[in-house]
């Protein structure tokens, strides 16, 4: 097989996997608001105790020797998250591939833009906490929500040119690949040596088994479990352990769409043809289960697994991810809290640090001729979309949680995050919906 045939499969395999992301992702936002409001609502109820009961629920796996316990907070961020970091990394391969950041042209303006909209905020952040302890919350609000910012600009139909939703959807996953990076250098504790090796031998057995064709679902399952394991023992966050699983994927079918065809067609006359004996009968049960494998076998280990986990994470782990990190007891020194340093870094660095970092490294980028606006795409369109890559709401918590041990110092960046992100989405959908075409922009 050619190099150019191998890619021509993977591209057509993969690529029907963005339009099923990004319908999930414009839905799952809304979903995350609801159980954020019961979760704001429960905590601030004469409830509250009961709440604080749900995160410290028992969770206990035995399996052999292996005796794991956590709280109930502990395993879903430190455990489910790791299948949340799974498909955010299978969607970062993707679009490496065959997506929006497969070329240089295509990836060039929104690499610009995802970088220099982490750098704003942090700067943002500093300008308020550098010198102090505080300082190391720098990363909580570099990271886009990707899920809610393509969710508001669904709200605004189809007025949205197709430009401008590809550029957030790209700029976004880019900012999911640097915040992971950020959580891997930045906040990781002190390192168990061997167990990094061990960790490392394991991802390396993982891409031995991708290069050598292996396609079993239960052999990436087993090892990535394995990773997760080592990883968390490791001192590296273990969700890191789900972005290496991600890289370590096939991305290539095991048979192409044509030959699919060809041969299933086959199958499928075989078997609608009329039996007269128990041997006919028993060829009809084989090309049956001919055509189920070759359904599996015509789809890519990447599209499987995404497509597996996607409305698994959509809604449930992210919800439940929500549920158990939004509550936080709004009381009058918590609200004064929003104007001391961290509450100030936290909101400006995503209201302001973000848009002036996405829309001032965008309109130098296309003043100096490095790049180009995405077509039927103004300037001010581009404002309203940097505001939206305010909302970091997912990753803003993750990391907050790594980032603050003090439990005042949390709820006090829990809320801040809730307030940036919100004036985030208000104002950028605001500014879209005036500067958006009053029709939909034409297919011609």
């Amino acid at each position: 097989m050619t190099p150019a045939t191998r890619f021509q499969r993977i591209s057509t395999a993969v690529q029907s996997s963005f339009a099923e992301f990004v319908q999930r992702t414009t839905s799952t936002g809304i979903t995350i608001l609801v159980v954020t409001a019961i979760a704001l609502i429960w905590t601030n109820s004469p409830w509250h105790d009961s709440y604080e009961a749900f995160l410290h629920q028992p969770v206990k796996f035995v399996l052999g020797p292996l005796d794991l316990s956590f709280s109930l907070e502990h395993f879903v961020n430190d455990g489910l998250m790791v299948l949340f970091f799974l498909v955010v990394g299978l969607e970062i391969k993707r679009e490496l591939l065959v997506g929006e950041l497969s070329s240089r042209q295509k990836a060039l303006l929104p690499m610009i833009a995802a970088v220099f909209g982490m750098v704003g905020p942090a700067i943002t952040y500093l300008l308020f906490n550098a010198g102090t302890d505080a300082a190391r919350g720098w990363g909580v609000p570099v990271a886009t929500d990707i899920a809610f910012a393509l969710g508001v600009l669904a709200l605004l139909g189809n007025r949205v040119p197709t430009g401008l939703r590809v550029f957030l959807a790209a700029l976004a996953i880019v900012d999911d690949l640097l915040a992971v990076l950020v959580i891997a250098v930045f906040y990781t504790a002190a390192l168990n040596i061997p167990m990094l090796l061990l960790a490392l031998a394991i991802v390396v057995v993982l891409y031995g088994g991708n290069r050598l064709g292996i396609h079993s679902l239960w052999f990436y399952g087993v090892l990535g479990f394995a990773l997760w394991l080592v990883v968390l023992a490791s001192g590296i966050h273990a969700t890191i352990a789900g972005v290496a699983l991600a890289m370590c994927i096939p991305a290539h079918s095991r048979i192409d769409r044509i030959s699919f065809f060809t041969r299933s067609r086959d199958l499928i006359e075989q078997i609608s043809r009329r039996t007269e004996t128990d041997e006919d009968e028993g060829k009809q049960l084989d090309a049956v289960h001919a055509l189920e494998e070759m359904c599996e076998h015509v789809q890519t280990p990447l599209h499987r697994i995404e497509h597996g986990l996607g409305k698994v994470v959509s809604f449930g782990i992210m919800p439940l991810f929500a549920l158990v990190n939004a509550g936080v007891v709004i009381s009058p020194s918590m609200i004064a809290g929003l104007t001391s340093p961290i509450g100030l870094g936290i909101a400006l660095g995503l209201f302001l640090g973000k848009q002036v970092g996405i829309t001032a490294s965008v309109w130098a980028s296309v003043r100096l001729g490095i790049t180009r606006l995405p077509s039927g795409v103004t300037m001010a369109q581009m404002y309203g979309v940097s505001l939206l890559c305010g909302i970091g709401f997912t990753m803003a918590l993750f990391v907050a949680h790594l980032a603050f041990i003090s439990p005042e110092h949390l709820d006090m960046a829990k809320l801040s995050i809730l307030v940036g992100s919100a004036l985030s989405a208000v104002t950028g959908a605001i500014i879209l919906k005036r500067q958006l075409p009053h029709q939909a922009p034409s297919k011609a």
